[in-house]
């Protein structure tokens, strides 16, 4: 089943298995990809990635010096991938014209031995689209966690290969080519190929590439956007989103080439590094907003 919710000629579309979005659109011109109603959604478009963003590598870590053992969801490279939550059954709280909020419980299980409660809200206003994660332990254990989405921005109806990027990401991670997890520390992109400080073209530009360093502006948040011929949108994240990971699929269906700008509160495989986990004691929570804003050239 999906969710609709309307603002003026705004419409955005939120499923409840997995409660991902499915399509965002101003005057009937997108702003995210989109997919069919009740198919899976291609590349992991608009999955929400609790408790942990991207991959684990060999899907294991520790919790309090205990080997956790997750199960192994990526079997081609022998990883965890994505969290645990992309196919559970949401609970709607609340539907309205303009705003929805869902909620699922993450119960313990193998490689994830702490209960965790997890909401979001998507909200339309004349800004744009808002989206709110909660996180809540409800266990009986301090428990790290990384909270991560999985939108396709795209500047209306302007193909990706005439857009430009600009991130606002100082820092790149290097990864294993095979198993794609971190091989080493992150590094500065200035002067790089992963430099998009300043917008560049994306045409012949191909990245499956964790980026980090993202620093908020004067307003305090993390801007990334994509500038088309005929308009753009911008990705904005609160700045515990200090993550952003960037792909480009050559073959969404319906489309062609495509970007994913997956806003992140850790790098991958950070269960194992630690680097910028967030921890909940019992009974604590925590919440971070990312959104989408329309652009007009």
């Amino acid at each position: 089943m999906s969710l609709e919710i309307v603002h003026g000629a705004a419409r955005a579309v939120i499923t409840e298995t997995g409660a991902g979005l499915r399509a965002y659109e101003v005057d009937g011109v997108p702003f995210s990809e989109t997919y069919g109603y009740g198919e899976t959604p291609p590349f992991g478009s608009g999955a929400v990635l609790v408790p942990w963003p991207n991959r684990t590598a060999a899907a294991q870590w520790h919790l309090n010096g205990e080997l956790q053992q997750l199960d192994v969801s990526e079997p081609a490279r022998g990883n965890a991938i994505h969290g645990l939550v992309r196919r559970l059954q949401w609970t709607v709280l609340e539907h309205v014209a303009s705003s929805v909020s869902l909620e699922v419980e993450i119960e313990p299980q193998a490689g994830w031995p702490v209960r965790l409660r997890t909401t979001i809200a998507y909200s339309l206003d004349d800004t744009g689209l808002t989206v709110t994660h909660g996180v809540h332990n409800i266990g009986d254990r301090p428990t790290p966690f990384g909270v991560g989405t999985h939108p396709y921005p795209r500047a209306g109806n302007d193909s990706t290969d005439s857009c430009t990027l600009q991130l606002a990401a100082t820092t790149v991670l290097p990864l294993d080519s095979a198993r794609m997890v971190p091989c080493g520390p992150a590094v500065p992109v200035a002067g790089t190929e992963y430099d998009f400080l300043t917008a560049r073209p994306l045409r012949d530009v191909h990245l499956d590439t964790p980026f980090g360093g993202c620093l908020p502006g004067e307003d305090g948040l993390v801007r990334h956007v994509v500038t088309g011929p005929s308009g753009g949108v911008e990705l904005w994240a609160d700045p515990d989103f200090k993550w952003v990971q960037v792909f480009t699929p050559g073959e969404f269906p319906g489309r062609g080439r495509a970007i994913a700008i997956e806003p992140m509160t850790c790098p991958p495989d950070a269960l194992n590094s630690g680097t910028d986990l967030i921890t909940l004691e019992p009974g604590e929570s925590w919440a971070g907003r990312w959104g989408m804003t329309p652009l007009s050239t």
